[in-house]
């Protein structure tokens, strides 16, 4: 492991979620039906998006920036409409 001055301690969080057609069929839905809200669109555009649509065993995450509460707001109640959704955690920041 290569040395970086400062950093005492790495804690590596990263995890691969497993294989599922089930998660990414809702994974396809949340974004269809996020991503056609609107101004949410927008979010889409560069080669990283802002808005990231997380789905492992039917539970949805939405992690990433947005412009306004009301982008925040709405792309949570949408994705609260997808089928076969177990729950949905918005931690969507505002920026």
């Amino acid at each position: 492991m290569k040395r970086i001055p400062g950093v005492t301690h790495v804690v590596n969080n990263i995890e691969v979620l497993p294989i599922s057609q089930f998660d990414d069929q809702i994974r396809r839905a949340e974004y269809r039906a996020i991503f056609s809200q609107g101004d949410l669109g927008r979010y889409t555009l560069g080669a990283i998006p802002q808005v990231h649509i997380l789905v492992k065993n039917g539970h949805v995450t939405l992690d990433g920036v947005v412009m306004n509460q009301m982008d925040k707001t709405i792309a949570g109640i949408v994705a609260n409409t997808v089928p076969n959704v177990f729950s949905v955690t918005n931690n969507l920041q505002i920026g």
